[in-house]
């Protein structure tokens, strides 16, 4: 059993035993739920900016880089709905947006109509839209699990004292854990960011799905990632410390991109495709990126600095990926 080296908050073990009892125990991905989605004490419950490079933020993404982000984001939609004229038949919800305002804020598009849904809450969706992500995915409880002799035990947290420990739960079988792996192996499991793609995929709706966020295959999750993907981010600061301050840092892991694919495949998506996101705007957003790149004649403009920070792939050119697809009216059976 391993201790966090930080005492959660009074309201946080309130919660925590409200839910197991005094010294009860519950799942990696129960604590991860609560830590970011009670509405009491969860990190994105709260009422503090969290995104940004301002000081008591945490981390940054996409957004961060002002309106070039959806701009380009419009841009590449457009481009693969067939043009403007195809796009402003759509609308465009966003999910999991930081604020009420979305990618689409100050930024001209086509589409008939723009909506955003909060993080934490499943949009309902209905006739031809483009449904819209950025690091949604990545933010859903993740299952963690140890490579135990021949068998997998799931991780498991557990209130000792005033403190939170790591546990090992029982044996876990389930047809998606590797078949074989070294002592000691981790392997976290974003089995709710499937259960959530496959939640959008079964809504009464057809159009263009675009999820950006940052993810990998199975086999390198199962081969490659020994200790996991999942990280808590506090003021800008990686850790591995995944106990310490709940509801106050982040937790975020890896999505697998291949069970992703899969959920939408299921639903009626043709042909879904992961894309670095340096390559998806490279190759959706060409124009926009030509006229963009032409009329920013400084080479120190802050809106070339801001595309070179989406572009690159020392920076968010190959960290994030894009996967999307298209569903037909006909795709799905309402």
């Amino acid at each position: 059993m391993t201790t966090s080296t930080l005492h959660p908050p009074p309201d946080f073990i309130e919660r925590f035993r409200a839910l197991t009892g005094a010294g009860g125990t519950m799942t990696f991905a129960g604590y991860m739920a609560l830590a970011l989605y009670d509405p009491a004490v969860g990190y994105y419950c709260g009422g503090r900016p969290r995104v940004g490079r301002t000081p008591g933020t945490d981390f940054f993404t996409s957004t961060t880089t002002g309106p070039v982000f959806g701009e380009a984001v419009v841009a590449a939609c457009t481009d693969l709905l067939g043009g403007a004229a195809a796009a402003a038949g759509y609308e465009f919800v966003e999910i999991g947006a930081e604020d009420d305002a979305g990618v689409l804020a100050g930024v001209a598009h086509p589409f008939a109509r723009a909506r955003v849904v909060r993080l934490g809450a499943l949009p309902e969706l209905t006739g031809a839209c483009v449904v819209f992500s950025n690091e949604l995915f990545d933010a859903q409880p993740l299952r963690r699990f140890v490579r135990r002799g021949r068998e997998w035990r799931e991780l498991g947290v557990r209130l000792a004292g005033a403190a939170l420990a790591k546990v090992e739960l029982e044996p876990v079988v389930a047809p998606w854990l590797p078949d074989d792996a070294p002592e000691g192996y981790g392997f976290d499991a974003p089995r709710a960011a499937v259960d959530l793609a496959v939640a959008l995929a079964a809504q009464p709706w057809h159009g263009l799905f675009v999820a950006c966020d940052y993810g990998k295959s199975w086999e390198v999750l199962a081969t490659a990632t020994p200790a996991g993907t999942v990280r808590a981010y506090h003021r800008h600061t990686q850790s591995n410390d995944l106990l310490a301050r709940p509801g106050a840092q982040d937790l975020t892991g890896h999505v697998c991109w291949d069970w992703l694919v899969s959920a939408l495949a299921g639903g009626g998506f043709a042909a879904p495709l992961v894309e670095s996101q340096e390559a998806f705007f490279v190759k959706h957003a060409a124009g926009w990126l030509e006229q963009t790149l032409a009329a920013e004649t400084h080479p120190l403009s802050p809106r070339k600095r801001a595309l070179m920070q989406l572009l690159h792939p020392a920076q968010m050119g190959q960290k994030f990926q894009v996967l999307h697809a298209r569903r037909t009216l006909g795709g799905f059976n309402l």
